[in-house]
């Protein structure tokens, strides 16, 4: 009897030990097999496991750890949630400082981002936006689009920024009609990647990209966004330029793509 309960035990604490640090640590320089872990297996698991979603376990350590109306510690409590307890496909605090330093060099009275999710990235553009600033954030997923709200809102953001439900095809066209935006000073594209190309062609198209409008595009390289790469880098009408880094909260090679458009 002791010795089958000896052999559970060790069968459970190793597990346990391949769940919570062997495959975590393997996966942390192939961001390919770290999203399949991260992304699929472990989150199904948890959410069968607790009977929530991810973004509503982040938004509980949002509100468990960071100071409402402070949006630094709601980054941090993000940050911290992502790196100690479940990983989550925002930009990511390393390449986040990039995505800061972009903003901050724009400092874009209007900005439009493809990709809420819960709300990390918009919550670190908004923070930056001068006075008068706004930004649009199209989410497809309403459920993330609820909690996004409920983060911006923790941060004390609201006011700054739209959050708008639906995809990004059918919104791109409608955007100056609904909000009296001419055109962005910069946009953000951390959504399907599969629309990076189709969508900042109907952006063009609508004329909602003015001489001078930056645009970063995350996650270039992981899960890469190629026919993007291409046309932005050949393309006349954009200067482009590449920051590598690594796919958000792993070692795994990913980076971040700058392109002005020309006009």
């Amino acid at each position: 009897m002791w010795l089958l309960l000896l052999s559970c035990a060790g069968l459970l604490g190793a597990l346990y030990a391949l769940w919570s640090w062997f495959i975590p640590a393997v996966v942390q320089f192939n961001g390919s097999l770290a999203l399949l872990w991260h992304d699929v297996i472990v989150e199904r698991c948890l959410d069968a496991f607790t009977g929530t979603t991810r973004p509503q376990r982040l938004l509980r350590a949002v509100q468990e750890r960071a100071t409402r109306g402070d949006s630094e510690s709601v980054i941090a409590a993000i940050d911290h949630f992502c790196r100690h307890q479940e990983w989550a496909m925002n930009v990511g605090d390393e390449k986040g400082f990039i995505l800061d330093s972009v903003v901050s060099e724009v400092s874009p009275q209007t900005a439009l981002e493809l990709g809420t999710y819960c709300g990390y990235s918009t919550v670190r553009i908004a923070r930056l936006l001068p006075p008068g600033g706004h930004l649009i954030t199209l989410e497809f997923n309403p459920n993330y689009a609820a909690v996004a709200r409920q983060v911006i809102a923790w941060a004390g953001l609201e006011d700054m920024v739209q959050v708008v439900e639906g995809a990004s095809g059918d919104w791109i066209p409608h955007l100056r009609e609904h909000f009296g935006i001419e055109s962005f000073d910069f946009v953000f594209l951390d959504h399907w990647k599969e629309l990076y190309l189709p969508d900042i062609k109907l952006l063009e198209e609508c004329g909602l990209l003015r001489k001078g409008t930056v645009l970063l595009a995350d996650n270039v390289v992981c899960p890469g966004t190629p026919d993007y790469l291409e046309y932005v880098r050949k393309s006349q009408s954009y200067e482009s330029h590449y920051f590598g880094s690594h796919l958000e909260y792993t070692r795994a090679e990913d980076g971040l793509e700058k392109s002005v458009y020309l006009g």
